[in-house]
């Protein structure tokens, strides 16, 4: 769009600059409005909470039960050894003593696959559902 300066006619030049300063200012203005309002906007309502007695504490979930498999093959639960063949009785054990067991499995990294893998078909023969595999952060 051009704008004329108007005047006499003898000087037809056209004005092609926009002053953006007006602009910026307004654009201020209105950042500092809603850095000013926004935290007010989340806490708009005060509540007064009613007092009631103490309840029972929610309990915090137990340490998971660490499996690990040293280089050797060997099965550990807790830091104590035990013969593979009676990892699976040891897991239903602890089923029946905590159906919220959670388990936590460390293998070696020179362990087979095949024993990691049999270990993962104990724990769930043994019906615990809650396994996390336990590895270390790679440094590049």
């Amino acid at each position: 769009m051009a704008i004329s300066s108007g005047g006499n006619g003898d000087n037809d030049e056209v004005l092609s600059e926009i002053n953006i300063t007006p602009m910026v200012d307004v654009m201020l203005v209105l950042l500092v409005v809603f850095i000013i309002t926004a935290p007010l906007m989340t806490n708009s309502i005060t509540v007064d909470l009613p007092k009631t007695e103490a309840t029972q504490q929610v309990q915090k979930p137990d340490k998971p039960v660490v499996i690990s498999i040293d280089a050797e093959g060997l099965v550990y639960i807790d830091k104590e050894e035990v013969p593979i063949q009676f990892v699976e009785d040891e897991l239903v054990a602890l089923k029946g003593a905590n159906p919220e067991v959670t388990l936590s499995l460390n293998a070696d990294e020179a362990v087979s696959y095949g024993t990691v893998a049999k270990i993962m078909v104990i724990i769930e023969r043994a019906g615990i559902d809650k396994l996390s595999v336990i590895t270390q952060q790679e440094i590049l």
